[in-house]
């Protein structure tokens, strides 16, 4: 009984051309195809990937014109802050410039008004003071004077005198 290694009968023979068959058949219709698929498909992925890097670059350049803008849009606002606080210092010195104006001059006018005052003190004071050291002389001199240029005579002595003392400042 020496039987071969391989043995070959009819079914394995049938088999076997049914496969070639089936493969040719598969080459025929469907390797193509599912390789066009294939390719197509791996096309169409690359296709997106290239799309997604278009669009992140395309979203990059529009987030760097936006943060232009915005630091545009920031020195603007800063630059217009600093022209406002600009006008308003100089409005505070021009409005202290004037107060301080007005000021000098309610000053210089209570100056000019204390010394009208005071002028008008001092000779009033002079004449009361002459009336007093009339009455006085004549209580001391017990004399009547009736002359009324002699009285005036004598206030003008006594407001010289008073005068030239220590009355002016």
């Amino acid at each position: 009984m020496n039987s071969p290694i391989i043995e070959l009968n009819w079914t394995s023979l049938m088999i076997l051309i049914n496969l070639v068959i089936l493969y040719l058949i598969m080459k025929r219709f469907f390797f193509e195809k599912i390789h066009n698929f294939m390719v197509a498909r791996e096309n169409a992925i690359k296709d997106a990937f290239e799309s997604a890097a278009n669009t992140n670059m395309a979203a990059m350049e529009k987030l760097e014109a936006y943060n232009k803008q915005i630091a545009q849009i920031e020195g603007q606002g800063r630059e217009i802050i600093q022209k406002a606080k600009t006008k308003a210092d100089s409005q505070a010195l021009g409005i202290i410039d004037e107060a301080s104006n007005k000021a000098s001059n309610i000053i210089m006018q209570a100056e000019k008004e204390i010394a009208r005052q005071q002028t008008k003190a001092i000779s009033e004071m002079k004449k009361e003071v002459g009336s007093l050291a009339l009455m006085a002389a004549e209580k001391i001199l017990e004399k009547n004077l009736e002359d009324a240029g002699d009285q005036d005579e004598i206030i003008e002595k006594i407001l010289k005198e008073a005068g030239t003392s220590g009355w002016q400042n």
